[in-house]
């Protein structure tokens, strides 16, 4: 029986300063985009939608400025694609804490602190900008401080300018 590599299930997988991004395709639209740690190895786009993934993926890890403009496949409940709207609309250089995307929503924290660790499109989809009330909260399911999702949540905001968590940010490799 043949053991199955994580670069085997992307269809691209690129190096970050933070990890890496494994990046899934199916015919025109990407379909998920996964943060791993800097130990899965550079994988070569596939096909011409995971190649725009992966370049957009590099454009802002070198500009936290860039807009992403990927072909998203549409995942998730009608709840869920609502807090994703939601979060696109917080400008870079921003945050939003759980409880104040649950007032703007008529939600609660916790609704959107599930909907946040759903997210099908970490970057394209900036779920890093939601943050605790009392501090940097979780990130994509985990909370462990010194973990690597957390180093990769502190890595994104030191990126987007939020001196706050900056001296948080410890090494991830």
């Amino acid at each position: 029986m043949k053991i199955q590599q994580s670069s085997d299930i992307f269809n691209a997988v690129v190096a970050t300063p933070f990890g890496a991004m494994g990046i899934r395709t199916a015919g025109a639209l990407v379909t998920e985009m996964v943060y791993l740690p800097p130990r899965h190895a550079e994988k070569d786009a596939q096909d011409a939608v995971a190649a725009q993934a992966a370049e957009q993926v590099l454009r802002y890890c070198a500009d936290a400025d860039f807009q992403f403009t990927l072909p998203l496949a549409r995942v998730g409940s009608e709840f869920q694609r609502k807090v994703w709207d939601a979060i696109c609309n917080i400008p870079r250089g921003q945050v939003r804490t759980y409880g104040e995307l649950a007032r703007f929503l008529a939600s609660a924290p916790r609704a959107i602190g599930q909907a946040c660790g759903n997210n099908w499109f970490p970057l394209a989809v900036p779920c890093h900008r939601v943050t605790g009330a009392n501090g940097l909260g979780g990130f994509a399911h985990h909370d462990d401080a010194n973990g690597f999702h957390l180093n990769v949540k502190r890595w994104l905001l030191a990126h987007e300018g939020h001196s706050e968590y900056a001296w948080q940010q410890t090494t991830l490799l």
